[in-house]
């Protein structure tokens, strides 16, 4: 005899946690979440979002320009990210595939910027083409705060 359930028995009858979301609208590009709400949130779509046993979403206080400026690229890399999800559904959506592309370009403007202020964040960044590497020369980021 079996002594553990199958997997959709355990699921349907005994995970009380076990979420489904749906899209119960089309979805609107303008009534996404600015990227942080959705970072903070896990996801970009309103009518998606479900808070699960959270009171509310964590929001997170920078302590330098650094962490500020690292915070928002990690938001705007996880907007385009959540929003490419969707078009894999739906790859018509011209609004959304517009958003997409925004998203997108902020983000590489601002990792741009990081890189120059901060250093490399990826290994195929340009600052990390020359000898010595880049990251050996400033500090890590856990090393400042």
């Amino acid at each position: 005899m079996n002594q553990y359930p199958n997997s959709l028995d355990y699921y349907n009858y005994t995970n009380n946690n076990y979420n489904q979301p749906t899209f119960t609208e089309d979805v609107d590009a303008k009534k996404l979440y600015d990227p942080y709400q959705g970072f903070i949130r896990g996801n970009m779509f309103p009518n998606l979002y479900n808070g699960y046993k959270l009171n509310g979403p964590l929001n997170l206080e920078p302590k330098s320009e650094q962490e500020e400026m690292l915070i928002y690229l990690d938001a705007l890399c996880f907007a385009a990210h959540d929003i490419s999800l969707y078009l894999d559904i739906y790859p018509k959506d011209k609004d959304m595939i517009e958003a997409f592309a925004n998203y997108n370009r902020e983000a590489n403007k601002v990792m741009e910027q990081y890189q120059k202020m901060y250093g490399p964040l990826v290994i195929n960044s340009e600052a990390n083409t020359v000898y010595p590497w880049a990251w050996d020369n400033k500090p890590w980021p856990w090393e400042k705060m």
